[in-house]
Order: C-alpha cells, then sequence, then structure tokens
C-alpha cells in the first residue's frame, strides 16, 4: 500500500447552534482557518468545516473552541480533527472569494486581482488566508463603514491608531483616506510582520508604523498618542477590558471605532467605555454583529 502524503494540515469538523456560528467563525478564522459551512440541520446546528495549513496545538485548538463556546453562551461542541493530504487547502478555499465591498473600500486577493473595480473604489490587496481582519466578515466590513461615515461627516484625525491590526486593513484605510500617521499594533508578532508586509503591498508604508504591543504598553503606542482616531476590530471582552486604556489615549473631540461583538454584547461594551467619559456616536448592524463609534467629549 502507498504511503499517504505528509502535511501538516489539519481539518477540523463540528457543529453549532446558527446564533453561535458567528462567534466560531470570528475566533477559528482568527488563527488562520478557512471556514466552509453548510446548512442547518433540523435542530438548527450548523456544520463546520475548518481547514488549517499549518495544524495548531491540540491544546491550543481546544482553548479556542472553550472561547468561542463561552462568547457564544453555548456548550462546548464536539469536534473532530484529522489530518489533511499535501494539498494547499487554504489556497484552493480561499480561490472562490470574490472582492468584498464596503462603500468605497474594495478588498480583494491575488486570485482576483484582475477583476473590474468600480471608479471610484478604494482598493487593497489583502490575502485572504493571512491574520484576521481581510473584509469576509462582518465586524471588518462595519469598520471599513464607519471609517467611510466620519471621512463623510468631516473627520480629518491628525493621526490614528489600529489596536489589534490583524492584517492591517483598518490601518491601510485610515491611511489611505486621511494620509495621516497610523500606528498599527497587535499582541501577535505575526501579525504585525504581515501587517508591515501589507503596508508595503498598497504602498502605504509611508504613513503607517506596525508594533508589537500588548494592548497599549509599547513605547511606541504611547508616544504617538493622543489620537484622534482609534479603531478596533478584536473581541467584546478584551475591548471591555482596555476601556481605560482607550479613553486615556483618544483626544478630545476623537472618535473610537470597535468591533469584533455581537449585537448582544454591544450594550455591555458600551456601557464600559461610558464609564470612561465615552459617548455613542453611531452603530453599525450586520447579521448579528455590531459596529460602535464613540466619540470622547472635548
Amino acid at each position: 500500500m502507498d504511503a499517504q502524503p505528509q502535511t501538516a494540515g489539519v481539518q477540523l469538523t463540528l457543529a453549532v447552534p446558527r446564533a453561535a456560528q458567528p462567534a466560531f467563525e470570528t475566533i477559528l478564522e482568527g488563527m488562520g482557518g478557512a471556514i466552509v459551512s453548510g446548512a442547518p440541520d433540523d435542530q438548527g446546528h450548523v456544520p463546520l468545516t475548518v481547514y488549517f495549513g499549518e495544524a495548531p496545538g491540540t491544546d491550543q485548538l481546544a482553548d479556542a473552541i472553550a472561547a468561542a463556546a463561552e462568547a457564544a453562551g453555548v456548550p462546548m461542541p464536539a469536534h473532530s480533527v484529522e489530518p489533511l493530504p499535501d494539498v494547499d487547502w487554504l489556497a484552493r478555499s480561499y480561490e472562490s472569494l470574490p472582492p468584498i465591498r464596503a462603500g468605497r473600500f474594495l478588498v480583494y486577493g491575488e486570485h482576483n486581482a484582475d477583476a473590474v473595480r468600480p471608479a471610484g473604489s478604494i482598493a487593497f490587496r489583502v490575502e485572504a488566508n493571512q491574520a484576521f481582519g481581510t473584509g469576509h466578515h462582518e465586524s471588518t466590513r462595519g469598520c471599513l463603514l464607519a471609517i467611510e461615515r466620519l471621512h463623510k461627516a468631516g473627520l480629518r484625525p491628525k493621526r490614528a491608531l489600529d489596536m489589534g491590526t490583524g492584517t492591517g486593513l483598518l490601518a491601510l484605510a485610515a491611511a489611505r483616506l486621511w494620509r495621516c500617521p497610523v500606528v498599527a499594533a497587535d499582541n501577535d508578532a505575526v501579525s504585525v510582520r504581515i501587517a508591515r508586509e501589507n503596508a508595503a503591498l498598497n504602498r502605504c508604508s509611508k504613513h503607517i508604523t506596525a508594533i508589537h504591543s500588548n494592548g497599549y504598553e509599547a513605547p511606541g503606542v504611547r508616544r504617538n498618542a493622543p489620537y484622534d482616531l482609534v479603531l478596533s476590530n478584536i473581541l467584546a471582552e478584551p475591548l471591555g477590558d482596555m476601556a481605560g486604556d482607550l479613553a486615556r489615549h483618544l483626544a478630545p473631540g476623537g472618535y473610537a471605532v470597535l468591533a469584533g461583538i455581537l449585537d448582544r454584547q454591544a450594550q455591555r461594551v458600551f456601557l464600559r467605555h461610558r464609564a470612561h467619559g465615552l459617548i455613542l456616536h453611531g452603530r453599525i448592524r450586520i447579521d448579528g454583529w455590531t459596529t460602535l463609534i464613540l466619540r470622547k467629549p472635548v
């Protein structure tokens, strides 16, 4: 019998309640997984198949599933993990993804770089198998729409911060719209490298500085404060934990765009920030996810 091709990739299979699907997709995509979902069964559970080009650690994967279950308020689901044959499953999965539109913003990958771009669009090339934040998730689209809304309203920031930058997409949007200095910070060194590479690829390196930082701790984050605009597309719990830091680093009259928040978590996240003096300026809801736009009074 011929030996099976060896690979570092794995396939994760699980089924989750429909209402919990966004939380699982956000966390598993953030680990670099390519997700394929099926139709709900009679009990309303959606089958998910997640392809990882490089296998995450067993404990890391279990912790991620547990975190998603806790965020969604559901029991931890049963799951299975199987090795993949020697095929680039991430590339194969993402080949069918179309460019993503969010207002004037257009996000595309190498596989559709030749697609026709609508007149007036602001286009970025960001590969969907990188860190979180490729435009394919509701929370990222909500942030892009919020950025465009603030631009149309006349916001002209002198400096901006993308906290939890992932691919650097939000930093790219701010840099391209306003041509202002943008600090792109993340606690994951790989994400920092990817954000820096994407800034170069999209000719925004002049405006974007990618920094490794645990929240607001890095000197490069602190010394560039206060910021007229803070963007943060992560998850509800860390957003709430950093509410005080955000308020301290936001300039009077400045705005914050917060995402990675399920609709049912939005009020709790807002109240955490209101306790530090921020007020609600607006919100955007897309398919169960809320983007909050907050403002610091002058």
